[in-house]
């Protein structure tokens, strides 16, 4: 499996754990809530659905009858598949939300592991957000020795986007250390609070997000372009 389908198959189960949906509904909120799957197509789509069929994961249902059944019926159109999470799919979901491998640091995959965070452990949510750090910081050093390389040879458009692209990874990186340490803070209230008069507290608490009134979108960062 490719690394781009690999983030596909996650992100319909993480949406398809939310509620059932037909297929245009579907791609409809991966266009939508995860912009990183804009350029997908019913092409690339539906092979991910039947293959997540084949695994046991999905099932197809009927959708609900039009209401004029004798019209649809006349018209030839046929009544919309619904997809719906089994048991399995739902287990295998959950074991894709714990892996915080390199993979989940990277551009496409951490955006899509992001739109999901609301469902993943706060630990997992820490390691996710420490390693694009890392990551952006790697990038971020590669990006300022490759200009100090090469800053004479450019002309000064190239070089504006050379800056471009560095204040977009900085950007980032900035944002990400607010999101850290919002984690943490909520981490050791949780850990400040009575075991026993909290227990339940802690458990629903440990997924979840941040307030919805803080900018947790994650910034578009360019790709490495160092040389």
């Amino acid at each position: 499996m490719s690394r781009r389908s690999g983030i596909l198959e996650f992100a319909v189960l993480g949406l398809l754990r939310e509620s059932p949906m037909h297929g245009y509904e579907l791609r409809k909120r991966l266009n939508t809530s995860l912009g990183v799957f804009r350029a997908f197509s019913y092409g690339t789509l539906y092979p991910c659905l039947k293959a997540l069929v084949a695994h046991g994961w999905l099932i197809e249902e009927p959708g609900s009858a039009p209401e004029d059944a004798l019209a649809a019926s006349l018209a030839g159109r046929r009544a919309k598949i619904v997809y719906r999470l089994t048991a399995e799919g739902k287990e295998h979901f959950e074991e894709l939300l714990s892996h915080t491998g390199p993979d989940s640091w990277e551009d496409e995959h951490f955006a899509a592991r992001f739109a999901f965070f609301g469902q993943t452990e706060r630990e997992v949510r820490m390691r996710v957000l420490e390693g694009r750090r890392s990551r952006l910081e790697e990038r971020l050093e590669k990006m300022r020795a490759s200009l100090a390389r090469t800053r004479e040879r450019l002309d000064d458009y190239t070089l504006e986007l050379q800056r471009h692209g560095m204040e977009s990874v900085e950007r980032e990186v900035r944002w990400l250390n607010e999101l850290i340490e919002s984690e943490r803070v909520g981490r050791d209230q949780l850990r400040s609070e009575d075991a026993g008069a909290a227990g339940d507290d802690r458990t629903s608490g440990a997924k979840g997000g941040l307030p919805r009134d803080r900018g947790t979108t994650p910034p578009d960062t360019p790709d490495d372009t160092a040389n």
